[in-house]
């Protein structure tokens, strides 16, 4: 057994050896994972933030300024153009220089004077819906706060009150931020481990491995290590850029945390070494992984839920480690779940880690050897 220990640390130390002599590569294992984690902070948000709008009044009364005033009071919409007829509506949005345009009719005032309906109408720029929808909610919210001061809950006694939980403000990056912990490492663990034999074919190294009295099995387990490591690593800055830069609070367990990342890494890299042992140069290993990684991506529920998905891909994701990594993040991250609680997260991983291992292995012996 202590030989066996030896065996694995010597092939252990050869692989980072491999992976690190290199300056460029050290910044590449580094560098990429910080980088997208503030792109990803930053730029993949659905958060109002700047809505820019242009107003035609055709009412000009004091109910009009009040509504509209409620409006631009809330800091996130920006009026950037008063129009003066609806011809000129059609301008404004072709050149997107608004998201919407707020019309109010002539007999607004008169209409809410007198108790009758006072409709306001919203032309929106559906070409980006996302914010478009949210935009249109955030508006009948406010119109409907102002209904409410004018008289309105005597003809409207049901009131509703909304709180959310885990995200209390509704922001993008707590959801997504959560996710891509996995999601980003997945991206260079993958790769590294279909390079990994790619690479050593390419070299000429892995004969001379061959020849050496490892077993496939230690060969495997020694590759393996190493890129666990690095994945874990790559996690781990996507955390601390998570905690410290956009503070997003972690609510649950770190160990709780790992423990699923280790087991969705190990099938991460099991994956990665099948591709490596069915390639025979690193080009062909480099273009099975980015063909297989979007995929992943996509069905994992990082960017839409998998239960908006059709029923066909809902029964394809159960074999995506990724889809149980970020229901598992989210759900440690935000809600602060124990083990017990995402026991259907770690159930699935650990059946993929202790699969695709294997697999590789088999595909070691069977085409390498």
């Amino acid at each position: 057994m202590l030989d066996l220990v030896r065996r694995i640390i010597s092939l252990c130390r050869k692989e980072f050896l491999a992976i690190l002599k290199d300056p460029a590569n050290r910044v590449i294992l580094v560098v990429p994972s910080l980088v997208e984690s503030f792109l990803f902070g930053y730029a993949a948000t659905f958060d109002l933030i700047n809505v820019p709008y242009a107003l035609l009044d055709q009412s000009r009364g004091a109910a009009s300024v009040e509504l509209i005033a409620r409006l631009d009071g809330t800091g996130v919409f920006q009026r950037v153009a008063t129009l003066q007829t609806q011809r000129d509506i059609a301008g404004v949005i072709d050149s997107q220089q608004v998201l919407m345009v707020i019309q109010i009719g002539p007999r607004f005032e008169q209409q809410v004077n007198a108790g009758e309906l006072a409709p306001v109408q919203l032309i929106l720029d559906a070409r980006n819906s996302n914010s478009a929808g949210s935009a249109a909610g955030y508006v009948a919210s406010i119109i409907e706060s102002y209904n409410t001061t004018l008289g309105g809950n005597a003809r409207q006694p049901l009131t509703v009150e909304a709180r959310a939980w885990y995200n209390p403000n509704l922001e993008t990056r707590w959801n997504l931020m959560p996710g891509l912990i996995a999601s980003l490492s997945m991206i260079q663990t993958m790769l590294l481990a279909a390079l990994t034999v790619a690479r050593e074919r390419e070299n000429g190294t892995f004969d001379q491995l061959l020849v050496t009295p490892f077993s496939p099995m230690e060969i495997m387990v020694g590759k393996v290590i190493p890129i666990v490591a690095i994945g874990l690593l790559q996690s781990t800055i996507v955390l601390l850029v998570s905690l410290y830069w956009f503070e997003v609070p972690l609510a649950g367990s770190l160990i709780t945390l790992y423990t699923g990342l280790t087991l969705f890494t190990i099938a991460s890299v099991g994956v990665g070494l099948a591709i490596s042992a069915v390639c025979t140069t690193m080009q062909q290993a480099m273009l099975y992984t980015f063909m297989l990684v979007m995929p992943l991506i996509m069905l994992s529920g990082l960017a839409t839920p998998v239960r908006n998905m059709p029923e066909f891909l809902q029964v394809i994701t159960l074999a995506n480690p990724l889809r149980f990594a970020v229901d598992l993040m989210q759900r440690v991250y935000l809600e602060g779940a124990d083990l017990m609680m995402v026991g259907y997260d770690l159930i699935p991983l650990l059946i993929m880690s202790t699969v695709t291992l294997p697999f590789a292995a088999w595909l070691f012996r069977n085409r390498l050897l």
